[in-house]
This record gives C-alpha cells, structure tokens and sequence, in this order.
C-alpha cells in the first residue's frame, strides 16, 4: 500500500510540473506573436499629404478589406493585424491611385511603416 501511495503522490507532483510549464509557454507564445500595425503618410509626388486621402487594406487570406481616411497631415494607421496574414496597401485620391504595396507575414516587425504616393491627374 505505501508504494501506491508514494506513486500517486509522485504523479500528482508531475501533473503540477506539466500543468506549470504548459502556462508558462502559452504566456510566453502570447508574447512572442503581437498583433502588427501597419502605418504611414499618403502623399502626392511633391511631397504634400493628401488629407481625406482613403486608404484600403486587404487581408489576402481572407479578402476582408479595411479602410481609414488620411488625417490633416496625411497619415493613416491600421492596428490589430494577424501576424500571420498577408496584406495589401493602397490608397486613393480624387480618382488617382497609389501603387499597391504588400506586407509579407514573413516580415516579423511589429510596426511596419508604409508611405504611399500618388501621381494626382490634373484635369
């Protein structure tokens, strides 16, 4: 009897042990994968921000698409993004639009700054 005594107590110690260290890796998991934010200027080829400009961002995983209007000095931010998802950028302004640019999810900054320029048509 006491050797099942000491065999049951010896394993509740190793389910604690277990249970410890599978808390102490998913905090450590928690900290390793934080949401991106993905932020920057849009302008025009001068150089001037395009205040109002709209700013589209695509999940290309999902197809889901957000979308921000460029403040007073024509930056924009998109926060809470998947790191494991890619993204397109692009903006657009008085019927121009900029180039498309990506986010890889294999790019592994937690901030990363995208400045968008748009070639404004005169009409």
């Amino acid at each position: 009897m006491r050797y099942t005594g000491r065999y049951s107590r010896n394993i509740a110690w190793l389910c604690f042990a277990l249970l410890l260290l599978a808390g102490v890796a998913a905090a450590q998991k928690e900290k390793e994968s934080p949401l991106r934010t993905v932020k920057g200027v849009v302008a025009d080829k001068s150089d001037s921000p395009l205040q109002g400009a709209v700013v589209f961002l695509k999940n290309t995983r999902t197809n889901a698409v957000r979308s921000t209007f460029a403040d007073t000095d024509g930056s924009y931010r998109f926060s809470g993004l998947d790191p494991n998802a890619d993204y397109e950028v692009r903006a657009e302004f008085e019927g121009s639009k900029s180039p498309v640019k990506t986010v890889s999810s294999l790019d592994n900054r937690k901030e990363i700054v995208l400045n968008l320029k748009i070639d404004r048509k005169k009409s």
